[in-house]
């Protein structure tokens, strides 16, 4: 007769729990793949829809801010300043309404086997970076269009898309894992989301906020963020409110590091709330 031996081992360590990420990166890979195709499945104009969004957006926000209410540009075309904003503020809004469903979404596979969960709403945010990433040619196309020739300054925007994905990320572990716990988030993700989009300087450039409230202002922290996109993209008059910059970053900093150690610290019970 043959006699099995069975092993107990203790929960997976912290360090162990991030070297499982890389294990899993095919998961990783997977997640992030189907939910590109899901997204553009059956749709009369496929992936157009990453470009049509954004450019309407920014029509609406150049004739209201810059043709009626007369604007200041930073010496740039009025619809490059948008879109400037309009890249990064997309990117964030796409990836915590895609992040804090993800889990939801995803309820199968979480209750069913052990992989780390925070591949979940990292893969949906790689989803909403490959939007980014073609909207961008829209940006190349108004540049086109007007003429218009970036400085060296725009060697510097890796830097802040790099930001702007760990906004992203902070932001989108925190809606996760809420999302989890009280399901009402699904319908506070869009009032943010809409909330955001006015109280951030997308239509407009933040030199128009007054200087003694600028400081608070960047406690939004994707006013650093879009004001670091336009100095990079616009040059010229474009210039970065140096202490905001820094208060925006810190606080991107500690969204990331908040998000994980939440989202680490309720991950033991999704399966059993899920």
């Amino acid at each position: 007769m043959q006699t099995r031996k069975l092993t107990i081992q203790a929960g997976r360590t912290e360090s162990q729990y991030w070297l499982d990420l890389w294990r899993y990166r095919e998961l990783f890979y997977f997640l992030a793949w189907r939910d590109i195709l899901v997204r553009y499945k059956q749709t009369a104009i496929g992936i157009a829809w990453a470009l049509i969004r954004p450019f309407l957006t920014m029509v609406v926000f150049t004739v209201v801010f810059g043709n009626l209410a007369k604007l200041p540009s930073e010496g740039a075309p009025y619809p490059i300043l948008v879109f400037a904003a309009m890249l990064p503020w997309q990117f964030f809004a796409n990836s915590l309404s895609e992040s804090s469903n993800s889990l939801i979404v995803n309820t199968n596979l979480i209750s069913k086997v052990y992989f780390p969960r925070l591949i979940v709403p990292a893969s949906a945010v790689i989803v909403s970076f490959v939007d980014f990433m073609i909207s961008g040619m829209i940006l190349l196309a108004l540049m086109a269009w007007y003429n218009f020739i970036p400085d060296w300054r725009i060697l510097t925007l890796p830097l802040f898309i790099l930001i702007a994905f760990a906004a992203a990320v902070g932001g989108g572990l925190w809606l996760a894992a809420l999302n989890v716990e009280y399901r009402d988030f699904r319908y506070v993700v869009p009032f943010i989301v809409q909330f955001g989009l006015y109280i951030s300087p997308v239509g407009f450039s933040s030199k128009i906020v007054p200087e003694q409230w600028r400081l608070l202002y960047s406690l939004n922290p994707m006013v650093g963020v879009i004001d670091g996109f336009r100095w990079a993209i616009l040059g010229g008059e474009s210039n970065i409110y140096l202490p905001g910059f820094i208060l925006s970053v810190g606080i991107v900093i500690l969204l990331v590091a908040s998000g994980v150690w939440y989202f680490r610290k309720m991950e033991r019970t999704f399966a059993d709330i899920i």
